[in-house]
């Protein structure tokens, strides 16, 4: 079944197309990442994508709606976890989880939290203010944030920005648990984390879609030995189809 898919769209910025004419088709339970050198149009398209802007032209039916005209109903089954960690720095753990249950009126607010708590092993800092935690336990409690609402539909942006390669590899451990169970669609700089975590990727450069595929199926398009090296190419336009 399909999630998301998207029919030539397109957003200008007065004379700038940012992203032209995107045709995708994201399947229910699937991890799709879409990278992109910077300026390539991926941002804008996620944001498109999450509602928090609207495109210029064509359509976005998740869900089998149509974002134009079900854009409230739409935003009630999709979250989003920002590449700027989005948690309140003054609240504990705890509270934070709380606040956001308040907010989305989650009706078996007690159990929620105590799940993502233990979903997230966030145990041992619940009580601890935000600002207080490293980078790592940030995109954790962030990430757990986004879920509260239990969306059909997750955005990662950058989930692993900044962070070392052990609070990397623990938030994957996170990611792997949750796929298959809703629709996640990435955004990342880091080849590895893409090629890991993702069933398929997308690569688009300069507001275009250059192509899709799995992450072997890439790398044997691109007819490299690695997919850092497959994405360099692809991204690049220096392959022959």
């Amino acid at each position: 079944m399909t999630a998301i898919t998207t029919k030539n769209l397109t957003k200008k910025y007065k004379d700038k197309i940012v992203v032209s004419s995107l045709n995708l088709e994201i399947q229910q339970g699937e991890l799709f990442s879409l990278l992109g050198t910077n300026g390539a149009g991926k941002t804008t398209s996620i944001k498109m994508l999450s509602s928090l802007i609207m495109p210029t032209s064509g359509e976005i039916i998740i869900d089998n709606k149509n974002i134009k005209d079900n854009r409230t109903e739409i935003k009630q089954i999709i979250n989003l976890s920002p590449q700027e960690t989005a948690i309140a720095p003054n609240l504990t753990v705890l509270e934070n989880l709380r606040f956001m249950a308040g907010v989305y009126g989650i009706k078996n607010k007690k159990e929620k939290i105590n799940k993502l708590i233990d979903d997230f092993n966030l145990e041992e800092v619940k009580n601890q203010k935000s600002k207080t935690l490293s980078g790592g336990w940030q995109r954790r409690l962030s990430i757990a944030l986004a879920l509260i609402n239990e969306p059909k539909i997750l955005f990662l942006d950058e989930p692993t920005l900044g962070l070392d390669v052990i609070a990397r590899r623990e938030l994957w451990k996170i990611i792997r648990k949750l796929k298959g169970k809703i629709t996640i669609i990435l955004t990342t700089h880091y080849m590895e984390e893409a090629e890991q975590l993702s069933d398929r990727i997308g690569i688009m450069s300069k507001g275009s879609l250059l192509c899709i595929g799995t992450p072997n199926e890439l790398i044997k398009r691109a007819e490299t030995n690695n997919f850092e090296d497959a994405f360099v190419k692809l991204a690049m336009g220096d392959y022959m189809e």
